[in-house]
């Protein structure tokens, strides 16, 4: 038995469990597993890495970035983007992947026009980290935007700020159920129908992010076919 797992927390309403159980079943896949490992403290995960018998796992917030001192080896992705969201177990090594970046590259590509030269990337997590790998082989310029120290701060988005960066990616948690009600504090009414939003957040399907986007006519797409793709992309690795 091949055994797969998502390692985070809180879990509650992990994507990855279900499309993967989902995965196995249509295609016929045998022999393999996958569940959550919803976990605490690092501590904890040492132990789950040592004692399961994983041949492969995805990681998630909070660990993206703190799972590297776990592991033997880092691809050349993982090593340019500084997190992790796959790792794979071969000849007794833990090796760490990123395919966030590749569902993301992947999915907006077909949505971008000739004005989408520049981004706002909302976050500096793990995450955003990706996103911004992403956007640099796309060749499009990003600005982060973030509370942290050294970044450009959600007060100074200005109307000039907008109309130069086309592109608004959230990399932040806010919106995500059950919270719903929170949203990144952007000037929306300064949006406009030459914007695209991007949302990580899957669920709800249309975060109140998008919501306000889309009322000032907006192009909106949610994280569901990152996730997809991400995935994807993470079974490739595991069977590789």
């Amino acid at each position: 038995m091949r055994k797969f797992g998502l390692i985070g927390f809180p879990l509650t309403h992990s994507f990855s469990e279900s499309y993967f159980q989902e995965k196995f079943f249509k295609e016929d896949i045998n022999g393999c597993q996958y569940q959550n490992h919803p976990i605490q403290d690092l501590k904890t995960l040492r132990l789950l890495l040592e004692k399961e018998n994983l041949s492969g796992f995805n990681v998630t917030i909070p660990y993206k970035e703190n799972i590297i001192q776990f592991l033997d080896e880092l691809s050349t992705e993982a090593t340019a983007i500084g997190a992790v969201n796959t790792v794979v177990k071969k000849d007794e090594k833990w090796i760490g992947h990123n395919t966030d970046w590749i569902g993301f590259y992947e999915s907006i590509t077909p949505l971008l026009q000739k004005h989408h030269r520049k981004a706002l990337v909302l976050g500096s997590g793990g995450a955003s980290k990706a996103i911004v790998y992403a956007l640099k082989k796309l060749k499009i310029e990003h600005l982060i935007i973030s509370r942290k120290e050294g970044n450009t701060n959600y007060a100074e988005i200005t109307n000039d700020l907008l109309a130069d960066h086309l592109i608004i990616v959230n990399c932040t948690p806010l919106g995500t159920y059950p919270k719903t009600d929170e949203y990144p504090p952007i000037p929306y009414e300064l949006l406009s129908k030459k914007h695209l939003l991007y949302d990580l957040i899957y669920n709800p399907s249309e975060s109140r992010f998008l919501t306000y986007g889309k009322a000032n006519e907006t192009n909106i797409k949610n994280g569901l076919e990152m996730l997809q793709r991400q995935a994807e992309a993470a079974w490739s690795i595991w069977n590789s």
